[in-house]
């Protein structure tokens, strides 16, 4: 079974899109946010990014939940460098990958706008467009625009995964 990763820099709609994705699959939705050590939360809370040492341990942990669910999982996950792409896949081999582009002043403004109680700070979405190494040439990876409307994008990842879960069976 194939499983998959909803990734981009914050405000790009990881959240929304995958519990949409995992809904329509009947996977279980794994929220990557919720697995941030408090060291990290209090960090993003301060305005200070994450560097690669803060993420490993995350990402191990995320791997092992992915691993977890061997029927398949959604897992929300901002994956900004290969190297970070590439321990979840150790972790999980013939992991899927879709990556939701949007502009650095959309993410701006999508993060401002969000209802209280996030720990990610605006200032912070800077330091994630400077850590993105966008995904595009690497295998089981689909670009799309984060502008889309869930309507549009979730049959459509509905329909690529399912083809890739149907290859790999």
């Amino acid at each position: 079974m194939v499983s998959l990763v909803v990734m981009g820099v914050a405000g790009c709609g990881k959240s929304s899109l995958g519990s949409a994705v995992a809904q329509a699959l009947g996977w279980p939705l794994i929220e990557g946010d919720d697995f941030h050590p408090p060291a990290n939360v209090a960090k993003m809370r301060a305005g200070v990014p994450l560097v690669d040492a803060d993420r490993s341990g995350w990402l191990a942990l995320l791997g092992q939940e992915l691993q977890r669910h061997p029927g398949g999982a959604v897992l929300t996950c901002s994956a900004l460098k290969k190297a970070y792409r590439d321990q979840l896949r150790s972790a999980l081999p013939g992991l899927r990958f879709v990556h939701l582009e949007l502009s650095r002043e959309q993410a701006r403004t999508r993060v401002a706008q969000r209802a209280g109680g996030h720990y990610f700070q605006a200032g912070l979405v800077d330091s994630q467009f400077e850590a993105l190494e966008p995904p595009q040439n690497e295998a089981g990876v689909l670009v799309v625009d984060a502008t889309q409307t869930l309507a549009a994008l979730t049959p459509q990842i509905v329909h690529w995964i399912q083809k890739a879960s149907d290859a790999n069976t």
